[in-house]
């Protein structure tokens, strides 16, 4: 259960409430199958972790199914650092979509002060907690997860009932293009269940449990999705989400509860956005310490303080707390899509590779690298067509991932 609440704590963060009405502007009426597109993408990915985790378990997941399937050279090297970037962009995400929902319970007069504070007190209190135990992690988690389901299941419930079905007809979709770049937009609402891989050494019968924890985080979060989307399409009319944007769940609540209900989802937000930054700390410490400890990263990332190997969690927290009070990261989500897109379609590539070791149908993996190509160039493509200065971040995170890799093995050289 621990590792289901990571998943769906990593998956139920800040993407569905920071960037979900961005989504619906691009695909409108269709945007419950955009979710579903999405969620099928993150499914077949899961297959490829499940197989991988069971027969290769390791707190740095991702890192050492790379390194196993393409060895430890510059290319895994690059992957592993461009997932250790990818993080820190999310959790500022996190962080600052968490700033922006906590905002609202707090005074009008020093709303930015407010959000800054927010920004660098949340980070904080989820790294000391990361330090203090990860059977901590895995507890707080489940109380967060169950919290912020049950304010999901409350608006779910009560906007069935008022859902105008004719905004989701197909005459109300968008095209195809638009539906999948909806789509891909908010890919990173499904990055997080990756996480369950780091783990992968903690939970008792891997075998059976592992595949259970993948399928079963990302099954509940596509219905949960779907759900949440139908509410919002069938509640709140397109120009009131898109003037509503980034808080498009709230808005869409106070036709059937009122302020109560904007209030509520505030409540949803702050909690989700909270276990996100929880559950990807956790994932991130481990994942800068595995990097370093394979020698893609510099040796004092993986030295013991306090008995336990923090300094990754502390340069990812000093980091995190930088970029999200330095920027609006709400227009940078292509770069996380892009980032875990790529990572996936690398994962399914290792599956692919290894399917005999991992006793794997090729088919499966095949399957998901192909879709997850489809959609990052879907992704870029949109990206160039409305916002050019997309392509240049993304091109910037991909090609420092390979500079630093590449850097740091040249000064290794004698």
């Amino acid at each position: 259960m621990s590792a289901i609440s990571i998943g769906i704590g990593g998956m139920v963060g800040g993407g569905i409430f920071a960037v979900l009405g961005l989504s619906v502007q691009y695909a409108k009426g269709g945007t419950p199958l955009a979710f579903l597109f999405g969620g099928i993408i993150a499914l077949i990915t899961s297959y490829s972790y499940a197989k991988l985790s069971v027969r290769y378990p390791s707190e740095g997941g991702t890192v050492e199914f790379l390194n196993q399937a393409f060895g430890k050279g510059l290319f895994s090297g690059a992957l592993n650092i461009l997932l250790w970037l990818s993080y820190i962009v999310m959790l500022s995400l996190y962080a600052s979509a968490f700033s922006s929902y906590g905002a609202v319970f707090l005074p009008e007069d020093g709303t930015n002060m407010w959000k800054h504070i927010l920004v660098t007190a949340v980070v904080l209190l989820f790294t000391v907690l990361n330090i203090s135990s990860s059977k901590l992690v895995g507890k707080s988690e489940e109380w967060i997860v169950l919290f912020k389901v049950i304010i999901l299941f409350v608006f779910i419930g009560a906007g069935f009932w008022t859902i105008d079905w004719h905004s989701m007809e197909p005459a109300e979709w968008s095209n195809p293009f638009r539906m999948i770049a909806g789509a891909m937009i908010i890919f990173l609402a499904y990055e997080g269940f990756e996480l369950i891989a780091n783990t992968a050494g903690d939970v008792k019968n891997a075998a059976r449990n592992l595949p259970r924890a993948y399928y079963a985080a990302v099954g509940f979060v596509i219905l949960l999705y779907i759900a949440i989307s139908m509410v919002t399409v069938g509640n709140l009319s397109f120009a009131a989400i898109a003037e509503a944007e980034d808080y498009a769940l709230a808005m869409a609540a106070k036709p059937f509860l009122g302020a109560f209900g904007f209030t509520l989802i505030a409540i949803a937000a702050v909690l989700s956005t909270a276990s996100a930054i929880n559950a990807t700390l956790y994932g991130a410490a481990r994942v800068s310490y595995v990097i370093a400890k394979d020698g893609e990263l510099p040796a004092f990332l993986e030295r013991n303080v306090w008995r336990r190997p923090i300094q990754g969690l502390l340069i990812t927290t000093g980091l995190t707390i930088v970029f999200a009070n330095s920027f609006d990261l709400s227009s940078i989500s292509t770069m996380g899509s892009a980032g875990f897109l790529i990572l996936f379609a690398a994962v399914n590539g290792a599956n692919l590779k290894l399917r005999l070791q991992t006793k794997s149908q090729y088919w499966i993996p095949l399957t998901g690298i192909l879709l997850c190509c489809i959609a990052l160039v879907v992704l870029l493509l949109h990206a160039w067509l409305e916002a050019p200065e997309q392509l240049w971040i993304v091109a910037v995170m991909v090609g420092l991932s390979f500079l630093i890799e590449w850097m740091f093995r040249k000064q290794r050289q004698p």
